[in-house]
């Protein structure tokens, strides 16, 4: 009889501290390896698998067959592979399993989907409905016209610290994906709502209390996504906007605006916090008139 099998939640713990101590990855990361890997987890002791030294390319087949049988995207399938890929991956390297079953196994083709945006048009209807001047509603406006102003990830915004943002030079410190900082510009408009909430609404809402972050809510607190997405819903309603909106919704509306007006996709990378630049490509694909027109006006048989 050989050595015993390592249970599936040991590794999985040894992963996650790793991850966390040496890769230094952020809560939020962390939190979706933890899903990704337990959800395979799951699958496995449904069929008495409880060590990943037991696991076979079959095993991770069958798996990956079983997700796109119950209706799950072959995007979420791509991902949970490729946190199972690098979950095997350490425990090879720890000498925690012999073999690596992800080995030869390859990613689900995604189709690539143009990101969903708001016209300029529906931008100013957006930021139109936060004219009111109640604390709540200038915290608001302030978010909402940063948001777009920057291109922000929610997570990004809702974590700003205060010593972030330098009002007199309009730009933000934002530390992003990989604890890396970029410099963001914004414009006149978002340093005019943010200096108003700060001046009239943030006081209010902290009612003395101290928070680190620019944004807080009713209690205090910092401001959480779920809320923010909520106010976002609530916002698109009272302005009779159809479409589904999402903090990163005026994310790509940024990005886009950018992109349609002629600015350098280096910039816009950098404004993003995009790693590769294939990441901030696919905006050259949104405005297709744009491109058309161009090769109407220059292409010698355009």
């Amino acid at each position: 009889m050989g050595p015993p099998l390592t249970p599936f939640t040991t590794c999985l713990d040894r992963f996650l501290h790793y991850l966390a101590a040496e890769r230094q990855l952020s809560a939020n990361t962390i939190a979706a390896y933890h899903a990704d890997v337990t959800f395979f987890h799951n699958h496995l002791a449904s069929a008495g698998i409880d060590s990943p030294e037991q696991v076979t390319t079959v095993d991770l087949r069958s798996y990956l067959h079983a997700a796109h049988q119950a209706g799950h995207s072959t995007r979420s399938n791509a991902r949970r592979l490729s946190a199972i890929r690098r979950f095997f991956h350490y425990l090879l390297s720890q000498g925690l399993v012999l073999r690596d079953p992800t080995a030869g196994v390859d990613l689900p083709k995604i189709k690539q989907s143009l990101p969903k945006s708001l016209n300029p048009g529906e931008v100013d209807c957006l930021l139109a409905a936060t004219g009111r001047t109640d604390p709540l509603s200038l915290r608001n406006a302030a978010m909402l016209h940063l948001l777009y102003a920057t291109g922000l990830r929610v997570s990004e915004l809702v974590r700003l610290p205060v010593a972030g943002v330098n009002l007199p030079a309009g730009y933000l410190r934002v530390l992003g994906k990989g604890d890396k900082e970029r410099l963001i510009p914004f414009g006149d408009l978002a340093s005019e709502r943010i200096s108003e909430y700060l001046a009239f609404s943030r006081p209010l809402l902290l009612k003395g209390h101290a928070c680190p972050f620019l944004f807080v809510t009713s209690r205090g607190t910092a401001m959480t996504r779920l809320r923010f997405w909520q106010i976002i819903q609530e916002v698109c309603l009272r302005q009779g906007i159809h479409k589904q909106v999402s903090p990163h919704t005026l994310r790509h509306s940024f990005a886009t605006h950018l992109v349609e007006n002629g600015a350098d996709l280096r910039t816009v990378q950098m404004m993003l916090g995009h790693a590769d630049i294939a990441t901030t490509q696919i905006y050259t694909h949104v405005d297709g008139s744009r491109l058309k027109a161009a090769h109407k006006k220059f292409h010698p048989r355009g």
